[in-house]
Order: C-alpha cells, then structure tokens, then sequence
C-alpha cells in the first residue's frame, strides 16, 4: 500500500465516522423532540434548551431542503428518515468508489 492510498484510506474513514456521528446527532434529535411533545423532558431547562439549540443548528440546514420537497404528512416528520437514507447511499457510494481505485 502506497502512500497516497494510505492517506486516501484515512481520508476516506474520517469522512465516514463523520456521517456515523451525524445519523446520531440525528436520532437523538428525533428522540429527543418526541420526549418533549410527550412532556418527559421540560424544554425550559437550560441544558435541554442548549442541546436542543445545538442539535437542531446541526440538522435543520439539511434537514429543511428536505421537508421542502417531501409533502405535508401532518404530524409526522420524515425528513430525518430520508436524510438518514441518504447518508447511507453516501456511505456506500463512497465504499465502493475506493474499492474500485
């Protein structure tokens, strides 16, 4: 293994565990909207009101381009799922482009 291709690797698994920890930050944020509607988790809290900040200035740029091209199915919020879908075409797309180099 060359160096180049060495560096390629690790490029290419720093980007990957980046999209892992990204689909995370994303399921936490879904769990943690649905504590709150169900009233388990208080929004006033200023930790919870911080992460919740925080998460949704992480997902909500990617997040709204989504709901824009998904229709209104009321209540429920598919955006997360697409993305996730998403993320995971990435991934293997990214796999089997260095496979085939």
């Amino acid at each position: 293994m060359s160096i180049v291709s060495a560096f390629f690797l690790s490029i290419l698994q720093l980007l990957l565990l980046i999209l892992d920890l990204y689909v995370w930050v994303i399921i936490v944020g879904v769990i943690l909207s649905w504590l709150i509607q169900f009233g388990v988790v208080n929004a006033y809290n200023r930790v919870v009101s911080a992460v919740i900040l925080a998460i949704s200035r992480i997902t909500e740029p990617v997040l709204q381009p989504i709901r824009r091209v998904l229709p209104n199915t009321g209540t429920i919020d598919f955006s997360p799922l697409v993305l996730i879908f998403i993320i995971y075409f990435i991934k293997l797309f990214l796999g089997n482009l260095f496979v085939r180099l």
